[in-house]
């Protein structure tokens, strides 16, 4: 529908592997080629392992508080401008190339934050196949729909580019813990915004959102939640 290629699918998943050697919590950190993406071993025709993100044991933790109380403790706090649950429904006449429910939250989620999806400074979206890194920042409204084919053939969404996505290397690399991998992504946006990210550093980072979905009703999403955070 969009001429969306393998080599473009594949350049998600050598960026983000290249993300996962800056990031020191990354379960992977070693750098991938679109030759090697292409070669790698089959999974589901078109996606080969290194499209796929792997399963794996972690934690991560947040700690919530009054903006007083956060104040107390820290010189750098973040804020949390918005954080949005939509559920699914039973609907399964949809377009394969959109979710209306990340594009429901997302809406929700820059209306209650009063910002619009240019106002972000990075995004950490649920990247479990690299077409899903596609499908979420265009169903999101981070990216118009269609075009995150050539955002990845300009590098806009490389660490230094116009919108950085997934610069922990996404799950792709950084991998995929479940239950810990929302809190995950949480943690890594307020490092970006305080500016202890280390070497994936985001320039000037000011809000920073992130993104999961999950389950599934008769192949429809479930649950999605987006969140939006601020300096």
């Amino acid at each position: 529908k969009y001429g969306t290629t393998l080599e473009q699918l594949a350049k998600v998943s050598v960026k983000n592997h290249k993300n996962g050697c800056l990031n020191p919590n990354s379960q992977y950190q070693k750098e991938c080629t679109i030759e090697e993406v292409h070669k790698a071993r089959m999974i589901c025709d078109p996606l080969t392992v290194l499209h796929c993100s792997p399963i794996g044991d972690g934690a991560a933790a947040a700690v919530l508080c009054s903006k007083d109380k956060a104040l107390r403790y820290t010189s750098k706090p973040v804020y949390v401008a918005a954080s949005i649950l939509t559920t699914g429904t039973y609907d399964t006449l949809r377009d394969i190339t959109e979710n209306g429910l990340e594009t429901s939250a997302a809406k929700q989620a820059y209306e209650f934050a009063g910002i619009a999806p240019e106002d972000i400074s990075l995004a950490e979206v649920h990247d479990c196949f690299t077409i899903a890194e596609f499908l979420r920042c265009e169903s999101l409204g981070l990216v118009p729909k269609g075009e995150y084919g050539r955002w990845i053939d300009e590098g806009w969404t490389e660490i230094d580019g116009k919108l950085p996505v997934n610069p922990s290397g996404g799950l792709l690399a950084k991998g995929h813990p479940v239950g810990a991998t929302g809190v995950a992504q949480v943690a890594e946006v307020v490092w970006h915004l305080r500016g202890e990210a280390g070497k994936r550093q985001v320039k000037n980072a000011q809000t920073g959102l992130t993104h999961c979905s999950g389950g599934a009703i008769m192949g429809d999403t479930a649950a999605c939640t987006v969140n939006i955070l601020k300096k």
